[in-house]
């Protein structure tokens, strides 16, 4: 017979819960990705027309930013190129505008991070949840996609997250692939990053590592307009500016336009000069200048080497040109190894800027 405190704890002990239905993990379907509708260009006309489609794209954007060819052309160059670009400039520059205004006459679909401190990875990439049938009770975890998962990515001050967040992207920008619980999603494309990036307020921020700051093609400084164009960014404004574009290029298009930039051919005195000028960067090279040994601390990787002929595809391939040039390697180093120099202190002693000893070089070397 049981005694009473025996009885007491049985009759106190709380009801079983009722069986939960189980949860699925096995793997999700793949995300769906739109094939482009395939065409054939011919590659002389396509590439002849290529200028005429340029200019219509600066001229469109002339209607919402005012003074910013070079900057349109290079994100253009970037895009033709499979590359990131970072443009760094002060608030209240139109840079967003900028980045909106390109994807909107690009037809491609467009997201915007505001990076901030509190940001977490699964915030950009996305995230598993778990999701329940309502007839049959079953539960199975589901991907969320993230804004990562779009065309034209506008990474909004990028400094202001932590290093964390920050390499969330760089899977995204160099392998074109999100990798979520194990599971590997990619990416349609095409697919650039624009990051923008406040140099002038550095309280409470992350400064982007040089290992994610290389997978940036260009470094794009946006400076304050001329008197003229203030006037006109002022006279022009808008508070609806993009209901006055219309798309140029299309998607297929601009895939198409990828490939054939990619064939055009660079003579070996171009690969040449574009080699000899990375290799000038480096102060440890017995042929760099004396000054870049006093100056540099450390210079340009071979995928600036890299970088210069493929920019410099899309460039010539942007004024109608089918070859590539050493003038267009001269025009795009600034932008190639701006971010990839590392001043030493003497050069900050004597008040050199990256951008004055890139331009000594480019007179230094020869071609």
């Amino acid at each position: 017979m049981l005694d009473n405190q025996q009885m007491t704890d049985e009759s106190t002990q709380p009801p079983p819960l009722p069986e939960m239905p189980p949860v699925i993990t096995q793997e999700p379907p793949p995300l769906p990705i739109t094939p482009p509708p395939v065409i054939n260009l011919d590659p002389t006309i396509a590439l002849e027309s290529l200028p005429e489609k340029m200019a219509a794209i600066r001229k469109e954007i002339s209607k919402v930013v005012v003074g910013q060819d070079e900057t349109v052309n290079a994100m253009l160059n970037a895009l033709f190129t499979r590359g990131h670009c970072l443009i760094v400039g002060v608030p209240g520059l139109a840079k967003t505008l900028l980045v909106h205004s390109l994807a909107r006459l690009l037809d491609l679909p467009f997201s915007r991070i505001q990076f901030t401190p509190d940001l977490m990875p699964s915030d950009i990439t996305g995230t598993e949840i778990l999701e329940e049938d309502i007839t049959t009770g079953r539960r199975q975890f589901v991907f969320t996609r993230g804004p990562v998962f779009t065309q034209v990515l506008l990474a909004d001050e990028i400094n202001r997250t932590p290093p964390k967040t920050q390499a969330a992207l760089l899977e995204a920008m160099q392998e074109k692939t999100v990798t979520v619980a194990g599971k590997i999603y990619r990416l349609e494309e095409p697919f650039i990053v624009l990051a923008t990036q406040n140099p002038i307020e550095q309280e409470g921020t992350y400064p982007l590592p040089e290992a994610q700051l290389d997978r940036f093609l260009f470094e794009l400084p946006i400076e304050y307009p001329s008197v003229e164009d203030e006037c006109r960014i002022v006279e022009q404004h808008s508070f609806t500016p993009l209901t006055k574009l219309q798309p140029i290029l299309q998607r297929a298009e601009i895939l198409a336009l990828r490939d054939l930039i990619a064939t055009i051919p660079a003579a070996p005195n171009v690969i040449q000069y574009a080699v000899k000028l990375v290799r000038a960067t480096r102060p440890t090279d017995p042929n760099s200048p004396e000054y870049i040994k006093r100056w540099i601390r450390w210079g340009a990787s071979p995928r600036a080497s890299q970088y210069l002929i493929i920019a410099g595809r899309a460039r010539a391939a942007m004024q109608g040109r089918f070859n590539v040039s050493c003038e267009d390697v001269a025009a795009l180093a600034p932008i190639v190894l701006r971010h990839r120099l590392i001043r030493s202190f003497q050069a900050d002693a004597e008040g050199k800027t990256t951008a004055e000893i890139i331009t000594k070089l480019l007179k230094d070397t020869p071609r």
